[in-house]
């Protein structure tokens, strides 16, 4: 499966000059609810994901998304998984559990992103169920920045990760994307404006 390909064909990776969530810059962003409006597309994708994941003998209770990003992509791969879903959503700031959710002891959860960067909302809702009692086992997502080291793929884990090393990242595919400080980045000083598109901006 040419996941780059499937992101192409969506209209799901975009080039222009962009401002992310870290307030970096890139020329590249990827759009995953785009890949994921089509439900057999979106299906297809949680399926090999969850391929991998079965395959490495993880055993997983419950797949737990932090909104809004993390969604459809962790619904489906719940699906694929025969488990239970939740998700966590920030209040006043905080990654929470609310809407009537709840974790038992010892639970073991896969906490799911559509996209993780350098993981640090995934792991603010590994904190908010294990805080709860839960056991975060797994961390997943359809693409990796690059930033942290997935399973089957040979790129290192950056400095910048925030993603356990002694936990398996699953996801279908590495887009190792420069990125730069505002201040160093190359289409700023050529003169271009940064837009921010994303469930945090436009």
């Amino acid at each position: 499966m040419d996941i780059k390909q499937i992101y192409l064909d969506a209209d799901a990776m975009l080039e222009g000059h962009f401002k992310l969530s870290s307030g970096n810059h890139s020329q590249f962003y990827l759009q995953s609810a785009k890949v994921l409006e089509d439900p057999k597309t979106a299906m297809k994708l949680a399926n090999a994901l969850a391929d991998q994941i079965k395959a490495s003998g993880v055993k997983i209770d419950t797949v737990c998304s932090p909104a809004i990003g993390g969604l459809i992509a962790g619904f489906a791969l719940a699906q694929a998984l025969d488990a239970r879903y939740i998700f966590t959503e920030r209040v006043g700031g905080e990654m929470t559990l609310r809407r009537g959710f709840d974790v038992k002891e010892g639970e073991t959860i896969l906490v799911c992103e559509d996209i993780i960067t350098t993981g640090g909302s995934a792991m603010e809702a590994a904190a908010a169920v294990e805080g709860l009692g839960a056991k975060v086992v797994a961390f997943a997502a359809l693409a990796n920045r690059g930033f942290c080291r997935r399973e089957h793929s040979s790129i290192e884990a950056k400095p910048s990760c925030k993603l356990p090393g002694d936990l398996p990242f699953f996801a279908l595919a590495d887009f190792d994307f420069e990125m730069y400080a505002p201040e160093e980045c190359p289409m700023c000083k050529a003169g271009s404006e940064a837009i921010k598109p994303g469930s945090r901006g436009n």
